[in-house]
């Protein structure tokens, strides 16, 4: 038997829509992750809350694989991205009511102390070799 698809996106569309059904603000909960594509500026801790009402988004998709949409953030738009496996939960501003869930793990945790050194080695390399090297023209057909 082939794999099922996960219950979230589902779930996280039909409570939407009995937030906005019952005149509630639905607001998403994300862990921020570097997938995910939101206002840096308003983070804390790792998670952000989205306001999903249709008054403050616009071009709102909710698929199996993401939520898309733009919003105004201090009078800019930006366009947000926001992977079903950072969703943390969907619930009404109102009254607290809503679904959670369990953060899914994607990529293995890398070790910052060994990284580091090697992720300055490969700077350093990558400076030296775009220094060394003369610029070029290609004529591309």
């Amino acid at each position: 038997m082939s794999e099922l698809t996960s219950t979230k996106p589902y779930m996280l569309r039909a409570i939407h829509e009995w937030c906005v059904a019952n005149n509630l603000t639905p607001h998403l909960l994300v862990v921020v992750d570097s997938q995910t594509r939101v206002p840096m500026a308003y983070v804390k801790d790792g998670e952000i809350v989205l306001n999903l009402n249709y008054g403050a988004t616009k071009d709102l998709q909710i698929d199996n694989e993401a939520i898309v949409f733009s919003a105004r953030f201090g009078g800019v738009s930006q366009n947000l991205y926001v992977p079903m496996h950072a969703v943390k939960g969907i619930f009404a501003r109102e009254n607290g009511q809503g679904m959670f869930f369990d953060i899914e793990a994607v990529a293995p945790k890398i070790d910052l102390k060994d990284s580091a050194s090697t992720s300055t080695d490969a700077a350093s390399s990558k400076e030296k070799a775009i220094k060394s090297k003369k610029p070029t023209l290609t004529i591309v057909k």
